[in-house]
């Protein structure tokens, strides 16, 4: 209870009075359940879900489940259940779900600005990652700023160009397989679909939601991980090759039989990719590097030149 109430701004003396731990109301019930989880957990070899009720001060238990996680919960048990001598490294390995995976390897959003965070809405998480930017409600805008998040009632083919220039996507219908779900996906771009809260006017550029009405340019953050929508900015933080998730990657590497290189265009795309295992790189695209906005220039004089000289 009290990470809760440090998450929810409650003060330890509020905290203590009106919502105490188990452990600090019923010592010996919580110190019985701490015992049967400790049994179960090393019976299954997994984290686990566990119902229980207290009646007339006696613990039942009522089931057990294998207990659903995020990505990182995911890895973070994996290592845990691995340096407890509960599984094999080789298991560890195969509990690992690649598209949850993917969630760590997206910006997330900086668990000290979370604090404050006001959510506004909910959504499907139809694509991981965190993104914060500027409203715009049509795909010809999604460059109006520098960072955008495309908010429409739901994305068509035609708003492809938009989606790919905008920080994040996220619509009122749809849902995870949705078009916006499906490209958002395809690109690594943070989305959430599905937010049947908001009530997007195209004529007047503005999306009201939460009792409150927002305008383009004005500043929202989406969580694909979570499908929650919140108002304002939200520092973001990048994902790094650090903790458990490197602990099983090295693993992986131990094991594989075969070795991944990378697309990179860019000396940046080549760093990361290193730095997240890559063993080289597999294909440069130079078409990328011309087409960028300080040689675009120097390309099109060497086309349109009349001698080789020139060219």
């Amino acid at each position: 209870s009290q990470r809760w109430a440090e998450l929810a701004q409650v003060t330890e003396k509020e905290r203590k009075s009106s919502y105490p731990s188990l452990e600090e109301l019923m010592p010996a019930i919580f110190k019985e359940l701490d015992g049967y989880q400790r049994i179960l957990e090393k019976h299954y070899r997994d984290m686990q879900d566990m119902e229980f009720t207290i009646q007339e001060g006696k613990l039942w238990i009522l089931q057990t489940r294998n207990g659903k996680r995020t990505g990182a919960a995911m890895v973070k048990i994996a290592i845990d259940l691995l340096g407890q001598d509960l599984i094999s490294e080789e298991e560890a390995l195969l509990r690992i779900d690649p598209i949850k995976l993917d969630e760590l390897l997206h910006p997330v959003f900086d668990p000290s600005a979370l604090k404050s965070a006001h959510i506004i809405a909910q959504g499907l998480p139809a694509s991981p990652g965190a993104a914060t930017g500027q409203l715009v409600f049509f795909a010809e805008d999604a460059d109006k700023y520098k960072n955008t998040i495309l908010a429409r009632i739901e994305t068509s083919p035609e708003d492809l160009e938009g989606m790919n220039l905008a920080r994040g996507i996220l619509t009122a219908r749809g849902g995870m397989t949705s078009h916006a779900a499906v490209v958002a996906r395809g690109m690594g771009k943070c989305c959430v679909t599905g937010a049947g809260a908001l009530k997007i006017n195209y004529k007047t550029k503005t999306m009201w939601v939460d009792g409150k009405e927002y305008h383009e340019g004005d500043w929202i953050s989406i969580n694909g991980s979570t499908g929650n929508i919140i108002d304002g900015k939200v520092a973001t933080v990048e994902p790094e090759l650090t903790g458990e998730f490197a602990k099983i990657m090295k693993l992986s590497d131990k094991y594989s039989s075969m070795k991944v290189r990378t697309n990179a265009d860019t000396p940046d795309d080549a760093r990361v990719a290193r730095s997240f295992g890559a063993t080289g790189i597999g294909l440069t695209r130079t078409e990328h590097m011309f087409f960028e906005v300080d040689r675009i220039k120097a390309m099109r004089e060497m086309i349109l030149a009349d001698t080789v000289k020139g060219r």
